[in-house]
């Protein structure tokens, strides 16, 4: 194995052992090779931090004190905020984020000068190069493209077309609309969602994690940064964290975990307890941080029926996640991705080396028979959902969408809701419960309410849609099915609903 720097880029110069055909690429080689495949995406740096490489001569611009003296007195809150921060002590200032070119689209003159209300992360980009190129292709980047077809059958129709901007928009952002004189339509404006697709074309907003405008190091490694968005029915992640015994910790020695430190690193520069940061983008041991978020997941939890992702990699850097049932696409061949653009697959990551990813960070706190038991756990319990519940409640929807006895409009019928709940909001819960080590969250909050609402909701429902072809439709899929055969012995006893004559002795 060599490696050569070219273009300021990580090069492989004796590929990864491959199984397969064709020119499939799937790592069964040591780790290292698919963190250097993964990274050679990426501008070559410090693996543990990356530093503005740009002099100071490219900021400091001359009308920033002028912006600086009136936002004091017309939004003092703002200009004191930007006084706290590493922009000011280095000497970057309003100007140098919000100038504009009148060309762009967004551009508005204010106070004798060309600006841009946005800051987006291309122009963050102009100074932290690295981090752009991590974020422009993770599964935040894209968390508006993923719904953006979705959203009129949930937002318009259930609740009403104001609540995008006032719901949805704020966490997975909008396509901002600019209007004629260059303001920034109401309906699209302001959020900071955090796959926003921006007047300037580019995805995201820094401002989501890194609150404007101090743009803090440590804000953005607090678990609040996170919660704001990862909190409720469909993302449970506040509820779940705070329930287990890393957010137990967490609580309890926050004052050790070291959270303004210019490097952050698991194991060296804080050992109290993890975030979500941590264990989703953190550096930890040999492991580099990275601002792509997904990278280290193998299950997508958020679905009707969880399947194992294989993540591919596009020459221009943007990431991808595919199932585990579908083709795994050849190196070289074209993809259509969620925005509708087309890339070059460069190389396919499996599940198998995203799962060492996750398991470095937990090696750093945890031995390895203690991290694999835990994964096993986790696996076990994702499964089990899509045993019993996810797949069967699927095929039963699948029938009586196919028998014409649903119509295609979702949310129209009872049945749709009872569904829709089942997988997104109670099976999200037990799946994120069993993925962060919340015992509640996985069973009493997570499993229990799952089964309660399978058998005691959907299942009468679906029967009564059915109607007489419930036999067919309904029943005839619990019977494939051992799981469920408890319900033909109702001849079973047990204290457990608190009477019985169990409860005499």
């Amino acid at each position: 194995m060599q490696l050569r720097a070219v273009d300021c880029r990580i090069q492989v110069i004796e590929e990864a052992e491959v199984v397969g055909t064709g020119e499939r690429l799937y790592l069964t080689a040591p780790f290292w090779v698919l963190l250097i495949l993964l990274l050679s995406t990426l501008p070559a740096g410090p693996v543990f931090a990356e530093k503005v490489k740009l002099d100071s001569s490219h900021w400091g611009h001359e009308a920033g004190e002028d912006c600086v003296s009136c936002h004091s007195k017309s939004s003092a809150g703002l200009a004191s905020q930007w006084r706290e921060s590493a922009h000011a002590e280095a000497g970057v200032n309003c100007m140098d984020c919000h100038q504009a070119d009148r060309a762009d689209v967004d551009a508005i003159e204010h106070e004798g000068q060309i600006i841009a209300t946005i800051v987006s992360p291309q122009d963050c980009g102009r100074c932290h190069e690295k981090e752009l190129a991590e974020q422009q292709g993770s599964v935040h980047a894209e968390a508006f493209a993923i719904i953006e077809d979705r959203l009129p059958a949930l937002a318009d129709n259930v609740g009403g077309p104001a609540m995008r901007a006032a719901s949805c928009d704020q966490c997975h952002g909008s396509r901002v609309k600019v209007k004629g004189d260059g303001s920034l339509d109401a309906a699209t404006w302001p959020n900071s969602g955090i796959g926003r697709i921006n007047p300037d074309g580019s995805k995201g907003s820094c401002s989501s994690c890194h609150g404007r405008h101090r743009f803090s190091k440590a804000q953005a490694r607090e678990p609040a940064a996170c919660v704001r968005c990862h909190s409720g029915p469909d993302s449970p992640d506040k509820e779940v964290f705070e329930a287990s015994k890393h957010g137990m910790i967490y609580a309890a020695q926050r004052e050790d975990m070291n959270l303004d430190a210019p490097e952050w690193v698991a194991g060296r520069d804080y050992t109290a307890a993890p975030t979500c940061v941590t264990c989703h983008m953190g550096g930890a041991g040999k492991l580099p941080p990275s601002h792509d978020v997904g990278m280290r997941n193998v299950w997508n939890l958020n679905a009707p029926v969880s399947e194992r992702q294989y993540l591919v990699v596009f020459e221009d850097g943007v990431k991808m996640e595919l199932p585990e049932s579908a083709e795994v696409p050849k190196r070289g061949s074209e993809l259509v991705r969620p925005d509708g653009s087309s890339g070059t697959v460069k190389v396919v990551a499996t599940p198998k080396r995203r799962r060492q990813a996750m398991s470095m960070v937990c090696l750093e706190c945890h031995s390895k028979g203690f991290t694999q038991g835990f994964m096993d756990q986790f696996d076990s319990v994702v499964e089990l959902f899509n045993s019993k519940f996810a797949l069967p409640a699927r095929e039963i929807m699948d029938a009586l969408y196919r028998e014409e006895l649903l119509t295609p409009t979702p949310f129209d019928e009872p049945i749709e809701f009872t569904y829709w709940e089942l997988w997104h909001d109670e099976g999200a819960r037990a799946r994120h419960g069993a993925a962060m080590m919340s015992p509640n969250h996985a069973w009493w909050e997570g499993m229990y309410v799952v089964g309660r609402s399978f058998y005691a909701r959907f299942l009468p429902e679906a029967r009564a849609v059915a109607g007489a072809k419930s036999p067919v439709l309904v029943d005839a899929v619990l019977a494939e099915d051992a799981a469920h055969q408890w319900l033909r012995d109702p001849g079973q006893s047990s204290p457990i609903l608190g009477f019985g004559h169990e409860e005499s002795h």
